[in-house]
């Protein structure tokens, strides 16, 4: 297994974290080590003082491929579950990590579906003029123009998104295929 990085990008709340937990066990169950960087968790942890302008929303997925990039140098797999929502920082961290070990999976999620599931609340507050600077709402989200992978959360369960993720990496080669393997 060589070390790989699988990237979430989407809305808050389209289902980015949930995916790249589900993600994590079933790489982890595959004999990988494997370790999660979700976007609120890093900002918390690493950069709690970072607001939401576009230049800190920058620096924060900065963070979260520096993080990324140190665990594929230790060997390990990298799930990353992050906003990130401006090409030219996925592509930077791409490009930090390797074109060659850098998944891109976009969760299409409508903003309609995310605002129904917001479990933090985050755009009823919004509605209510408490918090702004909401990727989508009121502030940028540039869709990825050609991920690897393109999930829709509202139809697929996470069993089925681990499944379709699972297969690609199988099919890339990052992870070896199931059932035996062949003979010399």
């Amino acid at each position: 297994m060589r070390p790989f990085c699988v990237w979430f990008t989407g809305l808050s709340a389209s289902g980015k974290t949930t995916s790249a937990r589900a993600l994590v066990e079933e790489i982890n169950r595959s004999q990988c080590a494997c370790v999660l960087f979700d976007g609120d968790a890093v900002r918390r942890a690493f950069a709690p003082r970072l607001g939401f302008t576009d230049e800190e929303r920058a620096r924060s997925v900065q963070l979260v491929g520096a993080l990324a990039n140190d665990a594929l140098s230790e060997g390990r797999v990298a799930v990353c579950a992050a906003v990130s929502p401006f090409r030219a920082g996925r592509a930077e961290c791409r490009g930090l990590i390797g074109t060659s070990r850098f998944v891109e999976v976009y969760v299409r999620t409508p903003l309609h579906v995310c605002q129904q599931r917001a479990p933090k609340g985050l755009y009823a507050r919004a509605a209510r003029g408490e918090v702004a600077n909401i990727s989508g709402l009121d502030a940028p989200y540039e869709p990825p123009l050609s991920p690897e992978i393109t999930i829709e959360t509202v139809q697929s369960t996470p069993d089925d998104i681990v499944a379709l993720i699972m297969a690609y990496l199988r099919e890339a080669g990052f992870i070896e295929p199931r059932g035996p393997k062949p003979e010399p």
